[in-house]
């Protein structure tokens, strides 16, 4: 989940100053709190390629604020190591060659407690620079401050993704946190459909409206046919019937693609299910728990939620259609903050939607392309989107390792099809004849 910033207006005001420093120790404070339930040895492995060891996260969003902030903005910084400037860029080639991506897990140096170090120098020069910030570049300042925040939020989140992952490799299935995965309060309820009529409509985001990644823009208009999306995501017990109906077995309904990297990874479950004495359980954060049948179902590849889809009848929504149904209604759900990281039932509605944002992200039945009109940021800076925009599938709202003030109905995240390590579940749609 990698993204860049699009502009947004900063009036020219001393408060606001002081209200970007807050938000800056606000947001560097929440990533330390992340990683407080790990033992040291917990910070430097890597599970897999696509995860990156937690202190590697730690130190890649202050090289983000060492690289595009400290060093040229504020006279005299120097860095605490130079070496740094290689081991934790992520891939932005046209600052200099990053440290291999697959590689991040064979560092035992530096230490935990010297990425630490480096955090507490680097925040010790932010708030310099942003207690007296130079005239003539405050507005600069500002817009890289409000990216590199966001930055570090999608960085939460990879961080709960990749945590998960690596204790969830781990055999004797070690506990995050006890109170990490509590069972659904409410019972899902049957399923139904809300329609919506045809008609054209504006999707994407104003960069005026506030912060926007780049991706997100243009705001623009789109025809969209009648379409009914299902008022909450498939639950457990859903997924379940279609195993049971032999859905991981059952040719016609996968993707080539998908049925070609089913056989290849061994897929007969979502990633993290295992059965003991005859039940579904699964790896949570909480430690190995029952699988919970009303809960919205997790941790599913864009290749299975589609076979899934088909299995039902339905399929996935296209990114404009969960956009338009999503304008409906406010930013509200189960997100980071709430300190549960396992998804769990809403209650039930006969009427509207439940769910559009938190819990899962929702898989799309659209390809991560840009926009008509799409223009990524200039330099360096630039680089994040628009080079990812081929062969990633686009999920929408948000789930619960999400910060709740990070996601929007316009919000574009994207993985590769076969991704199964995010939080990652479905809504089907249909078409409305």
């Amino acid at each position: 989940m990698s993204q860049s910033g699009s502009r947004t207006s900063v009036p020219d005001e001393t408060p606001c100053v002081d209200t970007w420093l807050t938000r800056y120790r606000q947001v560097r404070e929440a990533s330390e709190a992340i990683c407080r339930p790990l033992a040291c040895e917990d910070y430097v492995i890597q599970s897999m390629p696509d995860v990156s060891p937690p202190k590697w996260h730690l130190a890649h969003v202050s090289w983000f604020f060492e690289a595009f902030l400290l060093k040229p903005f504020l006279p005299g910084y120097t860095p605490i190591d130079p070496a740094f400037d290689y081991l934790f860029n992520s891939y932005y080639e046209t600052h200099g060659a990053p440290f291999p991506r697959a590689l991040r897990g064979t560092m035992s140096r530096p230490t935990v407690a010297e990425v630490h170090a480096f955090r507490a120098h680097v925040d010790q020069a932010m708030t310099a620079l942003l207690s007296e910030p130079p005239a003539d570049a405050r507005e600069e300042i500002m817009h890289r401050v409000e990216l590199g925040l966001h930055h570090e939020q999608q960085h939460q989140e990879l961080l709960v993704m990749d945590i998960k992952h690596i204790l969830g490799m781990n055999p004797l299935h070690p506990v995050y946190r006890s109170d990490a995965a509590r069972p659904s309060a409410d019972a899902a309820g049957p399923q139904g459909w809300v329609d919506f009529p045809e008609g054209v409509r504006q999707i994407g985001r104003d960069p005026e409206t506030g912060f926007t990644f780049d991706c997100e823009t243009p705001r623009h208009r789109v025809y969209q046919a009648a379409f009914s999306l299902a008022r909450r995501p498939v639950t457990n017990a859903e997924y379940m019937a279609f195993m049971a109906d032999g859905g991981y077995e059952r040719t016609e309904l996968w993707l080539s693609d998908g049925w070609a990297a089913r056989r290849s990874h061994g897929w007969t479950a979502p990633l993290y299910w295992s059965r003991h004495d005859g039940v579904w359980h699964h790896m949570t954060l909480g430690g190995l728990k029952p699988v919970d049948p009303d809960a919205p179902v997790c941790h599913v590849s864009f290749f299975e939620a589609d076979a899934f889809a088909r299995w039902a009848g339905a399929r996935l929504p296209v990114e404009a259609e969960w956009e338009i149904a999503a304008q409906e209604y406010p930013v509200a759900g189960h997100f980071q903050g709430q300190g549960q990281y396992q998804p769990v039932a809403a209650a039930a509605s006969d009427e509207a939607l439940v769910q559009m944002y938190g819990d899962v992200w929702e898989w799309t039945a659209s390809a991560f392309r840009p926009y008509p009109g799409f223009a990524p940021l200039p330099g360096t800076l630039g680089e994040y989107n628009g080079k990812f925009m081929s062969g990633q599938m686009v999920l929408r709202g948000g789930c619960c390792a999400t910060p709740e003030h990070h996601v929007r109905d316009s919000y574009r995240n994207f993985f590769p099809p076969d991704a199964r390590w995010a939080f990652s579940g479905l809504r089907l749609a249909r078409d409305l004849t």
